[in-house]
């Protein structure tokens, strides 16, 4: 099975911090509540920039920089 990517636009939130726990410290910045959420599971970050208004390209960047793959 192929590795997770964390610019893949289907991949759940639960996944992400998963797979990349460093992560999780951008979300809590940004004061997001995706942090053991029931809906991380369906949720992708698309879905959490519409929810919380951010832009998606900057926040997905900083998840890029936490998990160190910038």
């Amino acid at each position: 099975m192929a590795r997770a990517r964390l610019d893949d636009p289907d991949l759940p939130l639960e996944d992400l911090m998963r797979e990349w726990p460093q992560t999780i410290s951008v979300f809590m910045r940004h004061r997001m509540l995706c942090v053991g959420c029931l809906v991380s599971p369906f949720h992708t970050v698309t879905d959490a920039c519409a929810e919380y208004q951010l832009d998606e390209e900057l926040f997905l960047a900083e998840l890029m920089r936490a998990a160190g793959l910038a």
